[in-house]
């Protein structure tokens, strides 16, 4: 009888090709891992969903049925679109993943809402990095990097997207002679001497701490520490406000001075959809947020 009602199982159709590459029951079964009996049984029963023979069986082995040649090639290419449907699928759940890093003080909590809002059944993770590990992003624990710029990776390894900028401004000691200004320029400390930072080789890095005599920093709290103590000061974005958090230190505009750039960075030729997707809606919400 034949039950055009039901599902056609692709385990059967498996089975059945495994035999009739074999052309041997005993075979077929060892190479399925599955008792001789039960691949039998298992093969009438999808006879019996077809209502035709598919086999001849003899003692020194089996044979396709002219039914059964038909039904062989059919059989491959339903197993073979099952397969790829399969793995399309899982691409598209393997694609529809993003971890973002973001660094030091940036809030982008605007962003990946927005990000979840357009695509609600993606995975998405965030990860918060200090300025010293965007290596993150070479390495691939990360997908993309929201930072401020520059940044220390190579340029021919990375796709940069600007999402928006923000003026300087000079922190620096309550007892400090500048404290009380309105506003510095830029030229006014252009004959202070920068500490040297290995993360920081440009003149306008996001973050600079100006004296004379001082060591190398790459913690951002002991940076401030030696603000705080007088013996430097620092040029940070304005919208790094952990400064604050501070008594003892207060933020002076700076006129005159290039501004911080946020970036959004990427490997180039990744082909995750969703870094795209996160361009999108960071500078949708980021730069009308700095706005």
């Amino acid at each position: 009888m034949n039950h055009l009602g039901q599902d056609l199982e692709l385990r059967l159709v498996r089975y059945f090709t495994v035999v009739a590459a074999h052309q041997h029951f005993g075979r077929a079964a060892a190479d399925l891992h599955v008792a001789q009996p039960a691949l039998s049984r298992q093969i009438q029963r999808l006879e019996k969903h077809l209502g035709v023979q598919l086999l001849d069986r003899a003692p020194q082995g089996t044979r396709l049925t002219p039914a059964g040649e038909r039904f062989l090639p059919r059989a491959q290419a339903l197993l073979q679109a099952a397969r790829q449907a399969e793995l399309v699928a899982r691409e598209q759940a393997e694609t529809e993943r993003i971890a973002i890093g973001y660094v030091e003080d940036l809030v982008i909590t605007a962003a990946v809402r927005e990000l979840r809002r357009r695509h609600p059944d993606a995975e998405i993770a965030t990860r918060h990095l200090s300025c010293r590990d965007v290596g993150a992003l070479s390495d691939k624990r990360v997908d993309a990097l929201i930072a401020r710029a520059p940044l220390p990776l190579a340029t021919n390894d990375v796709f940069t997207t600007p999402l928006y900028e923000e003026p300087r401004m000079l922190v620096v000691p309550r007892s400090h002679p500048l404290a009380d200004r309105a506003s510095v320029t830029a030229d006014e400390l252009a004959d202070e001497e920068a500490a040297p930072c290995a993360f920081e080789t440009e003149d306008w890095a996001s973050y600079r701490i100006l004296g004379a005599g001082v060591p190398p920093i790459e913690s951002y709290e002991d940076k401030l520490e030696l603000v705080a103590s007088g013996r430097a000061i620092a040029v940070l974005p304005v919208g790094d406000r952990r400064s604050s958090l501070r008594p003892h230190l207060v933020t002076v505009p700076i006129e005159g001075a290039p501004p911080s750039q946020v970036v959004l960075a990427s490997r180039k030729g990744d082909p995750n959809p969703m870094i795209s997707n996160l361009r999108q809606a960071a500078k949708a919400v980021l730069t009308a947020t700095a706005a």
